[in-house]
């Protein structure tokens, strides 16, 4: 999920479990103050970009790693407690920014969860990545959701029941896609027992512009069978010759019953296969899970 979107989700978890206090305490943040610093939190674990400040490679081994790690989580959040208690000193104490840390940092592990890249949440005692494939990079619908819900929440500014309706429809929304994944994978198994393709994995993985446009694989030893299709589509489409961008990206998405499958072999053309698969199995990449 972009950084942008990962900083308003929290925003949006904050107000939605501000203490109805009006009043601060040594355990009540100030709102406007507490939902800054949801918004903070959230974008915190993408700090791993100083990363690339080493080498592109060093940023893709790392990213996702112990800045978005659950077992890191708690440290995390109290480092950042501790730090706003001596910026706003004499105010509430590092247990009163404790929980909007802790809770800015979950949302944004589970918002690079439910991608297909995911996260390394067992970090730094493994490198294994949770993930969960329902919904893609970047997805405008799941932004715009976030984004009504903050709009909603800052006109009725004194009620947190807007922020909580966003966070549950999104929630709603997610789940949504979860049942459109499992209707491409049902798609790819049929695909595959048409196929007479014995012993196949079958997975998708979502794509840009609409929850119904997916990837299906097909995998059967090294052989990648895939095909692009739209869920929601009952003909193919047919964009104008000056059609826009997002307009020309979703055409290429066909209906099931129209759905054109292609193969790749999982290390490339016979002539270059050997040497990718040597690579491939190096006791470097083994060691580094790459």
């Amino acid at each position: 999920m972009d950084t942008l979107t990962h900083a308003l989700s929290g925003v949006l978890l904050a107000r939605a479990t501000a203490s109805a206090a009006a009043v601060p305490s040594a355990n009540v943040l100030p709102l406007r103050r507490r939902v800054a610093l949801g918004g903070l939190a959230a974008a915190f674990p993408d700090s791993d970009v100083v990363t690339s400040l080493f080498s592109p490679l060093a940023y893709l081994y790392q990213h996702r790693g112990i800045t978005h790690s659950l077992v890191m989580l708690a440290l995390w959040a109290l480092l950042l407690a501790w730090l706003s208690a001596k910026v706003w000193r004499g105010g509430p104490n590092w247990r009163a920014y404790f929980g909007v840390f802790a809770l800015g940092i979950g949302i944004h592990i589970a918002g690079d969860w439910i991608t297909s890249f995911g996260t390394m949440i067992l970090a730094p005692l493994s490198d294994w990545r949770a993930a969960l494939s329902t919904t893609f990079i970047i997805d405008l619908w799941f932004s715009g959701i976030i984004v009504v819900g903050l709009v909603a929440s800052w006109v009725w500014r004194a009620s947190r029941v807007p922020a909580v309706i966003g966070l549950t429809v999104l929630c709603g929304y997610v789940g949504f896609q979860y049942t459109q994944q499992q209707r491409a994978i049902d798609f790819g198994k049929q695909y595959a027992a048409s196929a007479g393709i014995g012993g196949a994995q079958v997975s998708a993985l979502p794509r840009p512009v609409s929850p119904f446009n997916w990837l299906v694989l097909v995998q059967a030893g090294d052989v990648y069978h895939y095909s692009l299709v739209s869920l929601s589509r009952r003909e193919p489409p047919l964009p104008a010759p000056d059609a826009g961008f997002v307009t020309r990206l979703a055409a290429q998405y066909l209906p099931l019953e129209r759905a054109a499958w292609a193969q790749a072999e999982r290390f490339g053309p016979s002539a270059q296969a050997a040497l990718a698969q040597e690579v491939f199995l190096h006791p470097a990449s083994v060691v580094s899970g790459r």
